[in-house]
Formats: structure tokens, C-alpha cells, sequence
């Protein structure tokens, strides 16, 4: 894996991991710009690996790395594919992030419903489902509306589009 400069949570910028976007996106048969529009939406909150791992004795269920993974969708996902690499483990590898966020779309995608109203495009289904989870990114698909906190991820990812494509490219 690479290694990211050892203050990289200082100014953190997602287009730094261009590199391992590109790498993992491919190997898990993913969009690298979804990928990293994705990063730029999780990029809202500080990345300092101690100040998340502080957070966890305030709200245990809280998402880690620099991907926002919780810990369900970090085990359901890394299954066959990491090894005995932890959740806790992400704040400190942005790379584990990257690569356990690349396969979680993947595995998102396998469970996009065959027949979608055609509403939204498979990567905003995916964007929607790495924000909600798969049963509302299914529903989403066949013609639910989001909410409100679903609609404002949606549309974070419209304004990241552009400078995602940007930075992977």
C-alpha cells in the first residue's frame, strides 16, 4: 500500500489519493471518479485518526477512515478480501479506506435491482446506497424518493463530479 505522508489529515485534500482511487476502483470494477466524488463528500468532517477514534467514546457507531466506513459495512465487505485487517485500523490507512469503500460499491452494484425506473443513473444509485445502505439505494432505484439528508448527499456529489474526474484523471 502507499504511504501517505505522516500529516496527511493536515489539509486534507481526497485528490492526494488519486493513486490508490485509480488502483482500487479498478481491481474492484468500480468507478474511479464515483470513488473519489465519494471521498470528497465524506471529506466533511475532520480525518486526525486520534480525534476519531476520541469520537468512538462519544458515539460508538460512528463511521471511521477517510471513507466514513461504519463498521457493519467494513465486515460485510471485507469477507475473502483483506484478511485480518480491522475496521479500527482505518483512520491510520487511508489505503484500506479506499480499497474497503471500492469493494463496497462493488458489492452495492451485484444488488442494483435488474428493472430501475431509470430516475437516476447506477453510479448515483451507488452514491445513494454507500450513503443509506443497500435497501434504500434498492428502493431508490424502482422510484422512492430520498429524503432530505439523502437528496443533500446526491447533490453533494453533483457539485464534487467535476473536480473528482479532475483528480482521478
Amino acid at each position: 500500500m502507499t504511504e501517505p505522508r505522516a500529516d496527511w489529515y493536515n489539509n486534507y485534500d481526497p485528490a492526494e489519493f488519486a493513486v490508490p482511487v485509480r488502483k482500487y476502483a479498478k481491481r474492484a470494477g468500480v468507478s474511479a471518479q464515483l470513488l473519489m466524488a465519494i471521498l470528497y463528500n465524506e471529506a466533511y468532517k475532520p480525518h486526525d485518526p486520534q480525534l476519531e477514534r476520541s469520537w468512538q467514546h462519544f458515539k460508538e457507531d460512528s463511521a471511521f477512515g477517510i471513507a466514513n466506513m461504519h463498521r457493519a459495512a467494513f465486515d460485510d465487505t471485507k469477507r475473502g478480501r483483506f484478511g485480518k485487517r480491522q475496521w479500527e485500523e482505518l483512520p491510520d490507512h487511508p489505503d484500506l479506506a479506499i480499497e474497503a469503500a471500492a469493494w463496497h460499491l462493488h458489492d452495492l452494484a451485484r444488488r442494483l435491482p435488474d428493472r430501475r425506473s431509470g430516475k437516476y443513473s447506477k453510479d448515483e444509485l451507488l452514491a445513494l446506497g454507500y450513503n443509506t445502505g443497500a435497501g434504500n439505494m434498492r428502493a431508490f432505484a424502482t422510484g422512492a424518493e430520498p429524503g432530505a439528508q439523502a437528496q443533500s448527499y446526491l447533490d453533494n456529489l453533483h457539485e464534487n463530479w467535476d473536480k473528482a474526474a479532475k483528480a482521478v484523471s
